[in-house]
């Protein structure tokens, strides 16, 4: 686990060289990257999120590729085509961006549901069907998807489908006023991305995502994630609550958290602390709860602040005894 926590430092201190002030959103970033997940980033434009993707992949030692989202691009953009060579007479197959072990969909719902779904059996499958040959992706392999929330001319939004397999979805936000002081003194000689060198390698990574999976996670732990899964099905103002892939991956982002903090096992906390980002965009709500503007958030916090949470009986860090 120290190793693990030691990789995960490295990477986002070196993130950090670009991005200022947003120390929990790139450490959500990583966490998606050891649960071998996909990321949603949904904010205004101009707040760092395509940058946050290129600096993650330029300080890991993996291949990455951008693809720019637009209402014509075609789902063979994404997996790529045969093509015919006139020399051999034969079909090749041109790789599209999505081979990449890091692929940014920048604009994400300004592409249209044929393209979008070119996506899905990548993300769920860490594979690719074009011309009926299947071609497996190498690994680590991660989607970061951005979209912008405010536009809505010109969009075609995903389906709940599809917000189903972002393990996680999180927001930017402005920095505070002192945050982008410092941000425009460091882009007076240059952008910093431009000097971004890997701090560690795929293969770290991969054994990190591999490590993840063996953190302990009490039975107790266990039922107060599934008390929490159960509360949103249950809820007043859900119509659809989250499903059994939600309770996996707020399973396998609580392994990661407690990871990347260098424990070997699972607090409650590390759930709660989760929770929001995982469940937010898995939630609907009803249409008169909506009206009363009721948001998945309030929701969400509402559920956590309810929910019985087991507390250990020592300070000792004894993943055994829960009280």
């Amino acid at each position: 686990m120290s190793d693990i926590a030691a990789t995960a430092s490295k990477v986002i201190a070196n993130v950090e060289k670009v991005i200022v002030g947003k120390r929990q959103q790139v450490l959500l970033s990583l966490v998606t990257y050891y649960c071998e997940g996909h990321l949603l980033m949904e904010d205004v434009p101009g707040v760092a999120k395509t940058m946050l993707a290129r600096a993650l992949a330029r300080s890991i030692g993996c291949s990455f590729k951008r693809l720019q989202c637009t209402p014509d691009l075609l789902p063979t953009d994404v997996t790529g085509a045969s093509i015919f060579n006139q020399k051999t007479g034969d079909f090749e197959f041109r790789a599209g961006p999505i081979f990449a072990q890091i692929v940014l969909t920048d604009e994400i719902n300004r592409t249209t549901p044929r393209t979008q779904s070119a996506l899905l059996e990548a993300m769920a499958e860490r594979r690719v069907t074009v011309d009926g040959q299947t071609y497996n992706l190498k690994p680590p392999f991660m989607v970061l998807a951005t979209q912008n929330p405010i536009d809505h001319e010109g969009t075609f939004p995903l389906p709940e489908a599809q917000l189903d397999r972002f393990l996680i979805r999180i927001s930017l936000g402005y920095p505070s006023q002192q945050e982008e002081g410092k941000m425009l003194e460091r882009l007076q000689h240059g952008h910093p991305i431009d000097d971004l060198s890997p701090v560690v390698t795929a293969a770290e990574i991969v054994a990190c995502q591999e490590a993840v999976r063996a953190v302990f996670v009490d039975d107790k732990v266990r039922q107060y994630l599934l008390d929490i899964i159960q509360a949103t099905r249950h809820h007043e103002d859900v119509h659809l609550g989250a499903s059994p892939r939600a309770s996996i991956a707020l399973f396998r982002t609580g392994q990661a958290l407690a990871a990347v903090s260098g424990r070997d096992f699972v607090l409650p906390d590390d759930i709660k602390r989760m929770a929001p980002a995982v469940l937010g965009h898995r939630l609907i709500l009803k249409p008169e709860s909506r009206l009363r503007k009721r948001t998945a958030a309030s929701v969400i916090n509402e559920i956590l602040t309810a929910a019985r949470v087991p507390v250990m009986k020592t300070v000792e860090q004894d993943k055994d005894h829960f009280a």
